[in-house]
């Protein structure tokens, strides 16, 4: 998400910055732009270019403030474009803009309490999910309103409103996802992020991130932050740092580049290969990591995969066959680095399989005598329900698999994860707070926050080695 106040080209802005944020979705783009009270909006499938494929669709988007969203559809809801945001909304007293990010883990039961009451949905976005229920509120003011109104959400879950007098970011009690606010150098225009690499695209000093459980709220005469909830705890999902962002983004102080960087110094501490030739890294969100692993265990780094740069993450393509048909295309063994050579093949993950598995397939092909395989993050065991593509226990690899029974079906000669303990410590974080502030939440079980209509869905699929998790035993 991005959202620029009192900007002359708030639409261009948005546009820039949007660009910064485009790795985290490729299903569908949108802004809302307000000018002199007049409020424009815009929203298409694809990737940000396409949707904005026509210089004139921009120009038409003039104003001086605006919000904007790169989509991504999360497992089990409609991909279409009435999911996609910012919605606009025109009431006979105002005109409401709203977007999000995340997922709300009570949506259904409040969807159903609104719909007897007359509510009627044209999406299964928690945006519309949230003007519903600010227009609901009793409260004498618009403010008023939206407290009350994200304090029934459960969940993690940010979200962007924008009136033609202020403008809000607002951030769940538990800041799964952090939300930065900046001043551009130029003007002293109000910036809102996701991450921080879209203030280097647009020119913006970076000033704080918005606390968990509080909003901002943004006017012409400046900022003020507000708190909703005093139930907080701080779990910024590790799937962040290990994955989703930018290298050249910040949360809560940290470099992601650095952070990945120390998880893979200490995968090599854990899962040392001594006896291989190389590391190499999965381009490009595991490229720290694996330099990481090199320095640490003394071996040579090397470029044994080339990415086809103009190829989305496959990670977060909505179906299986579009993510195989992705690795195909986006990857490349580099046969006179592989050949004949024992190699350590250090990636972020493993979720479904589907990607390591062809990874595996591809350095075969090449040549490599050896490969083995080792991921920056614990198997990932459990469903997220906190706003990433993670939902069904039946994809997750790891919650039907042991690490030897992986290791067969993707074909390697060995494969070794990253500890929890030592996600915590590669991140490293200053929080005084549980696991120093991180959600493990898709390693371990441990749930920070209500799961809400998924918590009976959760108990009646577990799986034996869920199980044994839950019970400590692995």
């Amino acid at each position: 998400m991005f959202g620029i106040w009192n900007h002359p080209e708030a639409g261009r802005m948005t546009y820039f910055g949007l660009h910064a944020l485009q790795h985290r979705g490729q299903d569908g783009a949108g802004m809302s732009v307000v000018n002199d009270g007049t409020f424009k909006s815009y929203r298409g499938t694809g990737l940000l270019s396409e949707v904005f494929n026509d210089s004139s669709r921009l120009k038409s988007l003039a104003g001086n403030k605006a919000i904007g969203q790169i989509h991504y559809a999360m497992s089990g809801q409609r991909n279409d474009i009435d999911n996609i945001g910012p919605f606009l909304f025109h009431f006979h007293d105002q005109d409401i803009s709203v977007t999000h990010s995340g997922n709300v883990t009570n949506s259904r039961s409040l969807r159903k309490e609104l719909e007897k009451e007359g509510a009627v949905f044209h999406s299964t976005s928690d945006s519309e999910l949230l003007v519903h229920l600010i227009r609901r509120s009793k409260q004498e003011t618009f403010e008023g309103r939206l407290a009350e109104a994200v304090k029934q959400l459960r969940g993690g879950f940010n979200f962007l409103v924008l009136t033609e007098e202020t403008m809000y970011g607002v951030v769940d009690p538990n800041c799964f996802r952090p939300l930065s606010y900046g001043r551009t150098r130029e003007g002293g225009s109000t910036v809102i992020a996701s991450e921080t690499c879209a203030f280097h695209a647009t020119g913006t000093d970076f000033i704080d991130n918005v606390r968990a459980g509080h909003y901002i709220v943004v006017t012409d005469e400046g900022i003020r932050t507000e708190q909703y909830e005093t139930d907080t705890k701080i779990a910024i999902e590790a799937m962040e740092y290990i994955y989703f962002a930018r290298p050249d983004s910040e949360f809560a102080g940290i470099n992601v580049h650095s952070a990945r960087k120390n998880l893979g110094r200490q995968l090599a501490k854990e899962q040392p290969c001594p006896d291989a030739d190389m590391v190499i890294g999965v381009p490009n969100s595991s490229l720290s990591a694996a330099t990481g692993y090199a320095e640490a265990s003394g071996l040579p780094y090397e470029m044994g995969l080339v990415k086809n740069q103009y190829v989305g993450r496959t990670f977060i393509e909505p179906t299986k066959e579009l993510r195989e048909q992705g690795v195909r295309k986006k990857l490349t063994a580099v046969r006179g680095v592989v050949e004949n050579k024992s190699i350590v093949l250090v990636d972020d993950s493993i979720v479904r399989g589907t990607t390591s598995k062809r990874l595996v397939q591809l350095l075969r092909e090449a040549g490599a005598r050896e490969i083995h395989l080792r991921i920056t993050s614990p198997p990932i065991r459990f469903p997220n329900y906190y706003g990433v593509d993670m939902s069904s226990i039946q994809e997750l690899m790891a919650a039907h698999y042991t690490v030897e029974e992986m290791t067969e079906i993707i074909g390697c000669d060995s494969l070794g994860f990253l500890s929890v303990d030592g996600v915590i410590e590669g991140v490293g974080t200053t929080f005084d707070a549980p696991n120093k502030g991180l959600s493990l939440s898709i390693f371990n079980g441990d749930y920070p926050a209500d799961l809400g209509d998924y918590g009976v869905s959760l108990a009646e699929q577990m799986t034996p080695i869920q199980k044994k998790v839950l019970r400590g035993e692995l």
